[in-house]
């Protein structure tokens, strides 16, 4: 693992994401080797959304994350440090509400949304703990927070082949499918440096949210984080 990687600062991440911004989502369905989609139910199911409640969705690239909380008729906001992501988010899905924002200082109001999800894009905030603040801050009271992340797989045989996939699989096969290969050498490397599923838990506590629980999915290659600020 290269540390010169992980200490990319947030307009390199950024640009990044900007470059794989068109096959971003097909690529992502290639490399979960078809395992994504059933993870975004798994987010719409936690987050449980309906009319009436406005929804932050954080990280959310090109929108996809938020189709189900539109369609369960919530109104949605989705928000993105990437310029690339938000711009073919747009020419997709023009009816929504994009906002650009860097989730470590979001550009909202204390308690403003009813529910507040970001998915596989807490890894990317430069301070986990500053970013979890800043959720907390614009939920209302009583509203919930639902992280979506790869986290570490709990049985250790299949932890040791998912590792190995990581490291030695997953950037020759994104050579083949994506325009930037090297972003997801940068997804290798920051997944394997992420914590595991209670040490994120406890770093949502240090940040000031209540009642967190987790369900893992796909044997613990990701994990839904979610979690309520206090009334």
């Amino acid at each position: 693992m290269t540390r010169a990687s992980l200490d990319k600062q947030p307009r390199e991440v950024a640009a990044m994401f900007d470059d794989v911004a068109a096959k971003y989502d097909r690529t992502n369905d290639v490399l979960s080797l078809g395992q994504a989609r059933a993870w975004r139910r798994a987010v719409t199911e936690a987050v449980s959304a309906g009319p009436g409640d406005l929804v932050l969705d954080l990280g959310a690239g090109t929108a996809t994350s938020s189709i189900p909380f539109v369609e369960a008729g919530a109104k949605v906001v989705p928000c993105d440090f990437s310029v690339g992501m938000l711009t073919e988010g747009k020419r997709r899905h023009p009816e929504l509400a994009f906002t650009a924002g860097d989730a470590g200082r979001l550009p909202f109001a204390d308690d403003t949304f009813d529910l507040v999800t970001i998915s596989f894009a807490l890894r990317n905030v430069q301070d986990t703990v500053a970013g979890l603040r800043e959720m907390l801050r614009v939920t209302k009271p009583g509203g919930k927070v639902v992280v979506c992340e790869f986290s570490t797989p709990t049985w250790t045989p299949f932890r040791t082949v998912y590792t190995e996939y990581l490291m030695r699989a997953l950037p020759p096969l994104a050579t083949a499918v994506s325009s930037d290969p090297e972003a997801y050498v940068y997804l290798a490397e920051s997944i394997r440096a992420w914590p595991d599923q209670p040490s994120l838990a406890a770093l949502m506590q240090e940040a000031g949210w209540s009642k967190v629980a987790w369900r893992n999915l796909t044997g613990g290659i990701v994990a839904v984080h979610r979690a309520y600020k206090v009334a």
